[in-house]
């Protein structure tokens, strides 16, 4: 990889870094080819980036960055990074998910906003409710006064029209 290779790799890394909502650092080693495509498509039905890098280039990509510090440690053996640009649970969900099904891969750390959190922190956030979860939950909560208003609006004419039908029984008719 000449100069600028490297040069437009560590732009690419810095712009990957600079909007993503949440990465994923991994360490892939002892996965085979099958497995590892396997996991890239796991990651690409997410709309999740998955991208084998250099630490070297993590690292001049991110040094201007205030999670640095924390990120430098974990930069080291191989490394490949799920960057997810919209939910940043999402990629803590795959990851930790494959991992339980193939115990070569090694999550080392994960940066959501300016933190650094360490694999502990990953399986954590990856029990927390995804973006879709929360956005559903929140709509259900703003219908539920709506859907109660129509519920008690209808409730008056039903209950007429059962107490006309229990009068009509009663009549005999």
């Amino acid at each position: 990889m000449n100069r600028t290779q490297k040069h437009a790799e560590v732009n690419a890394i810095r712009d990957r870094f600079g909007r993503m909502a949440a990465a994923i650092l991994t360490d892939f080693r002892g996965l085979d080819v099958e497995t590892l495509n396997q996991l890239r498509n796991e990651f690409r039905k997410k709309g999740i980036e998955y991208k084998i890098v250099k630490n070297t280039l993590v690292g001049l990509a991110t040094k201007d960055a205030k999670y640095h510090d924390g990120l430098s440690e974990h930069l080291a053996g191989p490394t490949a990074i799920a960057w997810s640009f919209d939910d940043p649970v999402a990629p803590a969900k795959v990851t930790v998910g494959f991992a339980k099904d193939h115990d070569k891969l090694k999550i080392k750390c994960a940066v959501v906003g300016n933190q650094v959190l360490d694999a502990a922190g990953v399986a954590m956030l990856s029990k927390m409710p995804g973006k879709a979860e929360v956005m559903s939950k929140l709509l259900a909560t703003f219908m539920a006064p709506a859907q109660g208003f129509v519920r008690l609006l209808a409730a008056a004419p039903t209950n007429f029209v059962y107490l006309l039908e229990a009068r009509k029984r009663a009549l005999g008719g």
